[in-house]
């Protein structure tokens, strides 16, 4: 019997399957898998509700309904004032991963170098290398998940094409500074590359900082990808709404990929997600509030427990340092000992590496209702209370 694809086969189960699976074997609280538990603005839910009722539900435009096109054009000139046009340099997408899926199949030719910086999500690497891409990686340093300008020239070259940055960054709650964007464009511009941004929790960020697109800075404007998710801008991570800012020359090869991927997405939550990017900026600033709480409070229990909780400067997560318990194993054993053990269950961090991974650092979702946060906690403390 022949075999399935050799490149995806050769990757496994995901680290959330695998972590889930092992969560309800052992009745834990997953505070793995990223996803809020609330059901989302309530506005949101009924502009989507009547459009599945009384509007369109054919296909839709293979690039998006013209109101959500402008509506993202808009977003972009309100929050970081750039001129989009709508008809050419905006384009929807069935959630953010197909968007990335399909910048990078869209732009990457066999043998083309693409820089990634470690820890990454999931999806990426196995993405590029479907596309041919060859990966050089950048390995962020904990606790500050920083990074050299010897890092960029250590695997920039004549032959990158691309490199793939996401800012607020997943897996560290990473929010890239200016200088360390200025850094990057650098690098970009020096080798003739692009730049493909995964922006996802761009309105999720802490302690008063600002999400500087990669985009608004000098030169990259026609080099830069900008990927959006609804599902993380209003906590609906279900409906997987994604879409790709970019210059006409760069949407053009995008959209022939996307056309041969889903071509189109549900009209009524295109409708929906439209209307909540025009909602008032009480709700964006807090929607960083009240996640900024969560994570203080998670932040918070983690530590009197034990832990070293480092920064989460955005994102649903933060990154916690198992080093001062002493446990004779590394991060996944950890993970594995804590769900079935203390009934709690995190992630890895060294899932999200390929090379020099750390050992002693897991991640902890807190974009889930107080009780849940606080029942999490409890339970950690009368486990390490037992030794």
């Amino acid at each position: 019997m022949k075999s399935g694809n050799a490149i995806l086969s050769s990757f496994g189960t995901t680290i959330f399957e695998v972590m889930s699976r092992l969560s309800e074997e052992h009745g834990a609280i997953n505070l793995g898998q990223g996803f809020p538990d609330d059901r989302g603005p309530a506005d949101v839910l009924e502009a989507a509700s009547k459009a599945l009722l009384e509007g369109w539900n054919q296909y839709p435009s293979m690039m998006g309904t013209p109101d959500l096109r402008q509506a993202l054009a808009a977003h972009g000139k309100r929050f970081y004032d750039l001129d989009i046009d709508w008809k050419t340099e905006v384009m929807v997408t069935s959630g953010a991963t197909e968007a990335l899926t399909a910048c990078l199949l869209g732009l990457i030719n066999p043998g083309d170098e693409v820089v990634l910086f470690q820890p990454m999500y999931d999806s990426y690497l196995p993405i590029v290398r479907l596309a041919g891409g060859v990966p050089r990686f950048v390995s962020l340093k904990a606790p500050d998940w920083s990074f050299t300008r010897d890092d960029l020239e250590a695997v920039f070259s004549p032959k990158t094409k691309l490199v793939l940055i996401n800012d607020p960054l997943n897996p560290a709650a990473k929010v890239f500074s200016r200088a360390e964007l200025e850094l990057i464009a650098e690098f970009v511009q020096r080798f003739d590359a692009l730049a493909v941004c995964d922006e996802v929790y761009e309105h999720i960020v802490f302690d008063g900082r600002r999400h500087i697109p990669l985009m608004t800075l000098p030169g990259m404007r026609d080099r830069c990808l900008k990927i959006g998710s609804a599902g993380k801008t209003f906590s609906l991570t279900g409906w997987k709404v994604g879409y790709v800012t970019a210059a006409p020359h760069l949407l053009q090869p995008v959209a022939k990929a996307h056309q041969y991927i889903t071509f189109t997405t549900a009209p009524n939550l295109q409708t929906a997600v439209a209307y909540g990017l025009g909602k008032e900026d009480a709700y964006f600033t807090g929607l960083a509030s009240g996640l900024q709480a969560k994570r203080d409070r998670l932040a918070e229990g983690l530590r009197a427990v034990g832990f070293d909780v480092l920064p989460s400067a955005g994102t649903y997560f933060v990154v916690a340092d198992v080093s001062p318990f002493g446990f004779d194993g590394d991060d996944q054993d950890f993970c594995r000992k804590l769900t079935a053990e203390a009934g709690v269950t995190a992630i890895p961090v060294s899932a999200f590496f390929v090379q020099d991974a750390p050992r002693s650092c897991i991640r902890f979702c807190f974009s889930k209702k107080d009780e849940i946060l606080d029942a999490a906690v409890e339970r950690l403390k009368a486990h390490f209370a037992r030794g």
